[in-house]
């Protein structure tokens, strides 16, 4: 197992330090984002698969021996995936079932259908395939890399549904900031639909439509972020947009709970009191002021 410490002022470095494990081997770097991070460890060989676990969260015990397990089961499989847990600050949890495996590589270039890489494990041989993340995407690179790999072979789930992986969410992390801003989206779309493999196996008129629904969720993810930060004029005509460009009976139901802060709207632990917004409706074809 390699531990990066991309620059971190915690105390990371000794406490890896502190394991006496020939298995554990410590790689030191200057801060340099993310997708430095995990390509350095991509590079620290010695294993058959891979998993990128972010410093806050956390695998259950078992977690590499079933994602392991499934792979074993599979070898022709790119990769292993399971369930996972979001943890929130006040220790409320909610858990997200293993990804249906079926038709993956088309429902990713509609949305990221992963947390992050702590409930993957990866064959080695495709990462060498796919080679690393993307250092000129500083949101949704992991994204642009599921899909390198998912245009590779098929992904399988993991035994049992109990989740492999606790995500703690925190209020000031980097991703629910950007996760609120439409530029970021774009910089990684426009990288996935960029790729001529995708290009090719696709074709033009195919990725259009694949496109807009992109465009629809990425519009439902920034208004949902943007209420469960506060802002909720802003979040409610991002949600209005979604709806317009892809009225889901599911969507419609869902953005009523936009008005009571409830399910996937409620606020960070952080947020205060946000907007009042007055003279806004969300029906079937959008937001109406």
């Amino acid at each position: 197992m390699a531990v990066v410490d991309d620059g971190s002022t915690d105390p990371t470095a000794r406490v890896a330090e502190g394991f006496a494990d020939s298995r554990i081997s410590l790689i030191r770097q200057g801060n340099r984002g993310v997708s430095a991070a995990r390509n350095r460890g991509i590079a620290a060989r010695g294993s058959d698969a891979c998993l990128f676990l972010d410093a806050d969260d956390w695998l259950a015990p078992d977690a590499l021996a079933r994602l392991a397990g499934a792979l074993a089961a599979s070898p022709t499989a790119v990769a292993a995936i399971g369930a996972y847990t979001r943890v929130t600050s006040d220790g409320s949890a909610q858990f997200a079932p293993t990804t249906r495996c079926e038709n993956l590589l088309e429902r990713l270039l509609v949305r990221n259908l992963f947390a992050n890489g702590g409930h993957l494990l990866i064959r080695r041989a495709a990462i060498d395939i796919a080679g690393g993340f993307r250092h000129d995407l500083s949101y949704g690179e992991d994204w642009e890399y599921w899909t390198r790999l998912a245009l590779l072979g098929r992904f399988v789930p993991a035994a049992a549904g109990d989740p492999v992986l606790f995500v703690r969410e925190r209020p000031g992390s980097a991703y629910l900031r950007m996760a609120t801003d439409p530029a970021c989206f774009a910089t990684a779309t426009d990288a996935i639909y960029g790729n001529p493999e995708i290009m090719r196996r696709f074709g033009t008129p195919r990725l259009r439509t694949l496109r807009r629904r992109a465009e629809a969720e990425t519009a439902w993810v920034i208004g949902r972020e943007l209420i469960r930060h506060g802002r909720l004029c802003d979040g409610w005509r991002w949600l209005g947009r979604s709806l317009r460009a892809a009225p889901l009976p599911k969507r419609i139901g869902l953005a009523g709970l936009s008005w009571a802060g409830i399910g996937p709207f409620r606020p960070y632990s952080a947020s205060t009191g946000g907007e009042t917004c007055k003279g806004v409706r969300i029906s079937r074809d959008g937001v109406h002021q």
